[in-house]
């Protein structure tokens, strides 16, 4: 076998990359699908759509190097997590666009199972606090909202899946073939499953009135063989599935962070810093959540403390295409380069609300400190800067939960093709930022999971030697400057909270 294979299912686009055995990429090809915003806080994706460009980028990244599935070892998938998709198996109808994570349609619904819920008790279940971010509220809407759903779930006739358990579906056969599942990474992300029997949890299905039956069966994320793709499907004969990681665990795995205080922050639509917390679970008291790194069958699962920030390089996409100071992502690098500074300027991007370490849905974005000095290149410069305070508050409350000193800190994402915010970011939290040769971690990590399942790679010692710096980023700022700076962002983001009140709503 030539290769291994991942399917890279993120929030903005859909991509498949082939990776030789030592790691290197070797052939990808990538689509962005539409975003949907059917009002304000609304976020949807069509997950029709999202399948039909899976199979192009399939049979586009197989042409590119003339691969059939002869040559493929096996295949990972890797997703936006929470992102939940309600369809039919046995039909393959699909009964709603997928709400996406970075939906609010659920927040009513959480704000009054806070007022009645036992929060630390909900917290030790699922590792997780009460939030619209995880998929069961957004189960909870659809149930109330489509018609028929309701009876059909109950039934089992409608399953609740992320991204992950469609395309599994998808490339196992489909309609009334396809394997109905989900990895224990991803369905700790739904505020359902109990975090330490990795099973979904009778006390959190009530809460949200979700029957069980409507429900994915939870595997490990990698050393089992889910199903062979179909041959009816883009690869056209059988290839193993057999690796499944929600985004953020596969960019930990793709860097290889395989031991207890290891850690990474990926730059991506979001930004989210994970930290292997080892066999046993963190759990955080300053607004930080504990999840499922990965589980080995037949071992014991790997936690991580996780902090996750909304909007990082949407905000970019967002001055590009709403602002349209720039015509292209990396003009924004360009406008920022051209300033010394941000001129007082700083953007708090609370788009839907701010989630870690503050989790306030009422939150919205503000930019602050505007005067007549202030130019394009100043905004541009803000809003990178805006992700690496969002990454400093979560690096800070990560080393003070974890009692863990992060020396150095490994990133990856498209966010870090930016000089000016990789060298900020040094700078903000005043140790290294270090870069790896293979930027794609996220589809290299559900590349690593199929690899291992297929025998493709024998052990996390030889992935671990694949792993190569290729940029450093040394912290160059003055401590006084520092501290101004976290001042003046402390006090935006004050301005942003209490902002949507349920009189407004």
């Amino acid at each position: 076998m030539k290769y291994v294979g991942a399917l890279d299912q993120g929030t903005t686009s859909t991509r498949f990359i082939l990776f030789d055995h030592s790691g290197a990429l070797k052939a990808s090809h990538q689509l962005e699908h539409q975003q949907i915003f059917p009002q304000p806080g609304w976020v949807e994706h069509n997950p029709l759509e999202i399948w039909n460009n899976s199979i192009e980028v399939i049979g586009q990244t197989l042409s590119k190097v003339r691969a059939s599935y002869r040559d493929i070892a096996g295949i990972g998938i890797t997703n936006q997590r929470e992102t939940i998709v309600a369809w039919e198996p046995e039909t393959g109808v699909v009964r709603y666009n997928a709400l996406v994570w970075q939906d609010l349609r659920g927040s009513d619904f959480i704000e009054r199972l806070k007022a009645t819920v036992d929060i630390e008790k909900l917290q030790s279940k699922s590792g997780l606090i009460p939030s619209s971010y995880f998929s069961a509220s957004k189960i909870v809407w659809m149930l109330d909202h489509v018609d028929g759903l309701r009876a059909d779930a109950e039934q089992g006739k409608v399953v609740f899946g992320t991204m992950d358990s469609y395309l599994v579906w998808n490339l196992t056969g489909g309609p009334g073939k396809g394997v109905v599942v989900t990895d224990v990474t991803n369905a700790s992300r739904y505020l359902l499953m109990d975090i330490l029997s990795l099973e979904w949890d009778d006390w959190l299905l009530g809460l949200f009135g979700i029957p069980r039956a409507s429900l994915p069966r939870i595997v490990s994320s990698f050393g089992e063989i889910y199903g062979d793709t179909d041959t009816s499907g883009p690869f056209k004969g059988p290839v193993p599935v057999c690796g499944i990681l929600g985004d953020q665990q596969a960019a930990l795995f793709g860097q290889a962070c395989f031991s207890a205080g290891q850690g990474k922050s990926t730059y991506g639509t979001g930004c989210f810093l994970l930290t292997n917390t080892g066999e046993t679970p963190s759990f955080s008291s300053r607004g930080l959540l504990t999840t499922v790194a990965y589980r080995e069958a037949g071992k014991p699962a790997r936690y991580a403390l996780e902090g996750s920030i909304a909007v990082a390089g949407s905000l970019v996409q967002w001055v590009r295409d709403n602002l349209k100071i720039v015509k292209s992502a990396p003009e924004v690098d360009t406008m920022a380069e051209s300033v010394p500074d941000c001129g007082g300027v700083y953007i708090v991007p609370a788009f839907s609300g701010l989630f870690a370490p503050y989790w306030r849905s009422d939150a919205r974005g503000v930019i602050a400190g505007l005067t007549g000095f202030a130019t394009a290149a100043h905004i541009c410069r803000a809003a990178l800067e805006a992700t690496a305070f969002q990454a400093k508050d979560i690096f800070d409350a990560m080393e003070a939960d974890s009692g863990i000193k992060v020396e150095v800190l490994k990133v990856d994402g498209g966010l870090t093709n930016s000089r000016p915010l990789m060298e900020f970011q040094a700078d903000l939290l005043g140790i290294p930022v270090i870069r790896p040769q293979v930027v794609e971690t996220t589809a290299l990590g559900a590349a690593y999971a199929a690899g291992l399942s297929s025998g493709f790679w024998e052990s996390f010692e030889e992935l671990s030697r694949h792993w190569k710096e290729k940029s450093r980023w040394e912290p160059a700022m003055d401590n006084a400057v520092r501290d101004q700076k976290v001042q003046f962002w402390n006090k935006a983001v004050q301005r942003t909270l209490g902002w949507v009140t349920e009189e407004d709503e």
